[in-house]
């Protein structure tokens, strides 16, 4: 290659996580980017041909177009590229690495040093972000009946959903997933520490993009009945540091909106309680096309290419 900068090929670029990262990249003069023909876009060797220039490839592409993209780099052998997948397709297989930095102690090193990470969807960084830290610290017994309720922009939903919100007269507020059946609660569950199957009820808003994620809490069902500052203070203990995920304190006007973080790469947690009730509501806010998905594919692409993130 002639540059010394990593090469890197957004497999699926047209979309709108694809848009996204290669925005991100374009800022950033440490990489170089390379783009496949519009008309050679689903042509299986023009891909693989692509992928032998790249140092990593973003597979930004339907589940099993993405199984598929990954099927075509091994045939590369020795000469494969990097991959780091956008879609669910890989999220919760063996020898992917999860590519939530900020999960535990030491991921952030585990994702620089694995060939193959899988980006996290956007509701689950907000439900694990949230869950697991009081999970680890033997706050919420890993089969506590968990409810996640979330609400996400619209930008999230697929071409389908974003015609619908776009045109006039979308809708103001839907509720989906009701078959209790989203593809985001295995991953919730296996990296929320959970035994227990949570309930995810997810639902959309007519606001382009940003996101709430809230999981109501019985306080005198926990373990040792914590107090609100308890779980603040655990989640705060487990952050410290992080560049990105931010525990703040609850509004004192009661409100949480969900744009607030949009074009960021940030997530704010936070613990609303009500002591003489002993009940809590665990709240993150993200922005779904960021943190929940380019924003956090191009952290992860950092550290796999060895670049400050």
């Amino acid at each position: 290659m002639a540059s010394n900068k990593p090469v890197v090929f957004i497999d699926g670029e047209a979309g709108t996580t694809g848009l996204g990262i290669r925005a991100r990249l374009a800022a950033m003069p440490e990489v170089a980017l390379k783009s496949i023909a519009p008309d050679r876009r689903k042509d299986p060797a023009a891909r693989r041909d692509m992928m032998a220039e790249a140092d990593l490839v973003v597979l930004c592409l339907p589940d099993d177009a993405a199984r598929e993209a990954a099927s075509l780099a091994d045939e590369l052998g020795a000469d494969a590229p990097k991959l780091l997948d956008a879609s669910t397709a890989h999220r919760v297989a063996a020898n992917w690495e999860y590519g939530f930095p900020e999960m535990n102690l030491g991921q952030d090193t585990r994702i620089a040093g694995s060939a193959r990470v899988a980006n996290p969807g956007c509701y689950p960084t907000g439900a694990i972000g949230l869950i697991r830290p009081l999970v680890e610290a033997g706050l919420i017994p890993p089969d506590y009946p968990i409810a996640i309720n979330a609400v996400s922009g619209y930008s999230g939903g697929g071409k389908s959903m974003i015609e619908a919100h776009d045109r006039e007269g979308g809708p103001a507020f839907e509720l989906y997933g009701l078959g209790l059946e989203h593809k985001h609660v295995a991953e919730i569950q296996l990296y929320g520490g959970l035994s227990r199957r949570p309930i995810f009820v997810p639902s959309v808003g007519h606001f382009r993009q940003g996101m709430l994620v809230s999981v109501p809490l019985h306080l005198d069902d926990l373990p040792g009945q914590p107090r609100g500052a308890d779980l603040h203070d655990a989640l705060a203990q487990h952050y410290e540091g992080c560049a990105y995920v931010q525990v703040i304190e609850a509004a004192a006007n009661g409100k949480v909106e969900p744009e607030a973080l949009n074009d960021t790469n940030r997530l704010e947690l936070t613990v609303c309680a009500n002591e003489s009730r002993r009940q809590a509501i665990l709240i993150a806010r993200l922005d779904n096309l960021g943190k929940g998905a380019s924003g956090a594919a191009v952290q992860n692409l950092s550290l796999m290419l060895g670049l400050s993130s």
